[in-house]
């Protein structure tokens, strides 16, 4: 396990027990077996977080832009260096596939190398003010101690696109992963300060006790951002205490993909992107296709060349060889996903899949579930499991309507044969991002973010450093 296997909780460049002592296992949801003993931090170890990176901020905002992007530059050659060893880690907290892993860390060190080039990329403007009478100076300048919060789905990935551009804007940061997946946080925390990292800029604290420790967090006055990776439900209450304070918030939060095959799409590459969206990391991500809804002309088609795909992956524990899907995340997600499936199939029908295999740990097996209603629960639920519900469609305008009907709109997957058409639907869709022809288009160059209740701001691309930074207008004349 890297670092030793930390356990403790990282403020100020040391690593402590939590201040009342309280600790919380973390399990291998392949074995359902303790993985390890992590301490769980306390309101009270949040505000010595929050000082700490309080310390911490005027020296390092002041810090040359150069000299932030090469501690980032050098943590992403040292993620680079340790991808197996944090890919394994990944697997053991997380559950999924070796190979997904592996991904995640490649994808997870891009966000470093990507924000050490913007860190010295932070350029203002001049101007001279329509009327004459002044020079327009304009300023952007760190927001202060950020405060992130991530999700287990993306354990690494999730914190590097986040302490990424933070670092880069010249904030200093208080991380609070899930306490599914603690450990790789904890192994970032090490390597960061291999990287270069002075102590109190990065600050990571673990613990079972989410709500108490946020919460304390955000209700001091030292804190000026939050930046949180999450589902919509908590989201809405977060976004309700940071307006307490007018917090400045970014939000990632649930989607509700709609994945679209007109009737001229190539059904060799919508079945395989296909795979690609719903089936990473077992279908637990937020940018996981949720909805199919297939032309009647290809239907039947669609829907037999995807099932036979799916029977074609194999489940099994992350390191065991040729493994294509892991576990869930825990018993409730599994628990969840069941009762999705058995709903919908009271008026669909399972092609495959549609139960859970007689074996250790939280896996489900890879489930289609054809001539779904349009009115079954399924489709208005982020799934968030290895589970593709088959809607029909004859009519363009009514596929775009149902895509469009949620309060979600994250990404959505568009296949045709028709550029143009596919550029039009695209338009229409109300989501942040949209897919044509691909079944992935993450990628840390690019804006990632949603609409309507998927979230507010963006990261990656040069918009993710912006979410750190404050506009600041100088007024001069000379």
């Amino acid at each position: 396990m890297l670092a030793g296997g930390r356990s403790g909780l990282y403020i100020g460049g040391e690593w402590h027990q939590s201040s009342d002592g309280s600790r919380f296992p973390v399990d291998d949801p392949a074995t359902e077996e303790v993985l390890a003993d992590v301490a769980s931090a306390s309101p009270q170890d949040a505000i010595e977080a929050v000082a700490a990176a309080h310390h911490a901020f005027g020296s390092w905002a002041e810090r040359a832009p150069r000299d932030r992007a090469e501690i980032l530059r050098r943590a992403f050659d040292l993620i680079l260096d340790r991808e197996k060893d944090f890919a394994e880690l990944i697997v053991r907290e997380n559950g999924k596939a070796f190979s997904d892993a592996l991904g995640e860390v490649r994808y997870a060190a891009e966000f470093f190398r990507w924000f050490s080039e913007e860190a010295v990329r932070n350029r203002g403007e001049i101007y001279r003010a329509p009327a004459g009478d002044k020079r327009v100076v304009v300023l952007y300048q760190p927001i202060g101690v950020s405060l992130l919060v991530t999700p287990w789905n993306f354990p690494l990935a999730m914190g590097t696109r986040k302490i990424g551009p933070a670092l880069a804007a010249g904030c200093t940061v208080v991380l609070k992963p899930a306490s599914d997946t603690p450990l790789v946080a904890l192994a970032l925390a090490d390597l960061m300060e291999e990287a270069g990292c002075p102590p109190g800029v990065v600050n990571v604290l673990p613990s079972r006790s989410s709500s108490a420790v946020v919460g304390a967090a955000m209700a001091d006055p030292r804190v000026r951002k939050l930046s949180f990776t999450g589902s919509t439900e908590v989201g809405r209450i977060l976004l309700a205490e940071a307006a307490k304070r007018v917090l400045s918030v970014s939000m990632e939060l649930g989607g509700n993909a709609p994945f679209l095959v007109l009737a001229d799409a190539d059904l060799d590459a919508a079945v395989t992107g296909a795979i690609q969206a719903k089936m990473r990391n077992a279908g637990e991500a937020c940018t996981a296709a949720n909805r199919f809804y297939v032309h009647g002309a290809v239907v039947d088609d669609f829907t037999d060349r995807l099932t036979a795909a799916m029977e074609r992956l194999t489940i099994g524990g992350g390191m065991e060889r040729g493994v294509d899907v892991g576990p869930l995340i825990n018993a409730d997600a599994r628990e969840k996903v069941a009762s999705l499936v058995e709903e919908a199939a009271e008026e669909g029908a399972v092609t495959t899949g549609g139960k859970a295999p007689e074996r250790k740990g939280y896996f489900y097996l890879p489930t289609v579930i054809k001539d779904v209603a349009r009115s079954a629960g399924i489709l208005a639920t982020e799934i968030f499991g290895p589970v593709a519900p088959i809607v029909r469609f004859d009519d363009l305008d009514d596929a775009i309507d149902q895509a469009n009907d949620t309060d979600l709109g994250l990404i959505s997957y568009v296949y045709t044969g028709d550029q143009r058409v596919g550029m039009s639907v695209a338009e229409r869709l109300e989501a942040g991002m949209v897919a044509l022809n691909r079944g992935l288009i993450s990628d840390p160059a690019t804006p990632f973010g949603g609409v309507k209740q998927s979230g507010l701001g963006r990261e990656g691309s040069h918009h993710g450093i912006q979410e750190f930074l404050e506009t600041k207008y100088i007024g001069a004349d000379w």
